[in-house]
């Protein structure tokens, strides 16, 4: 790939974030304000309804990701790789992500005295995703199937 396609394919990239991030804000806001406190013996059901940022945020996070997994494989990098390899690898930058955002945020969120600090802590968040995201998928998930889909569907049609 030359500079242009590189340039092209970050740019496409931050365009599917960005209507992740919309879904994403969209649905926190919706569980962050919406989502009743109530009280449970259930530690995780205690935590899910009453947590300052980290239950609204792990919800937005996978509706987010299953939204930018599935526009990004096929528009930005062209992929025909066997998909659930891909999203098993892409589950895998998730499992060592989600925790730490999640125990890093609620921590902020747990210390802060902004009126808005879960929101500011998840535009930080957003950004720091998006880029490690591309990083890891354009090295590791999509390194050597981009642009296959292609290549693929003209072979098929040859």
């Amino acid at each position: 790939m030359n500079k242009k396609d590189n340039v092209l394919q970050a740019l496409k990239f931050a365009a599917f974030s960005a209507s992740a991030g919309v879904i994403q804000v969209v649905s926190f806001t919706l569980l962050n304000e919406l989502l009743p406190q109530t009280e449970s013996s259930n530690a995780i059901a205690q935590w899910f309804f009453n947590s300052e940022y980290g239950a609204s945020y792990l919800v937005a996070l996978v509706l987010s990701v299953l939204w930018n997994f599935t526009f990004n494989r096929k528009f930005t990098f062209k992929s025909a790789a066997n998909i659930p390899v891909a999203m098993l690898k892409v589950f895998g930058f998730y499992c060592v992500f989600t925790p730490v955002s999640v125990i890093l945020g609620e921590m902020v969120a747990q210390n802060t005295t902004w009126e808005f600090a879960e929101y500011v802590i998840l535009g930080v968040t957003m950004i720091t995703n998006m880029t490690t995201e591309f990083l890891f998928c354009r090295f590791f998930v999509y390194k050597d199937s981009m642009n296959t889909a292609k290549k693929e569907k003209e072979i098929s049609n040859a």
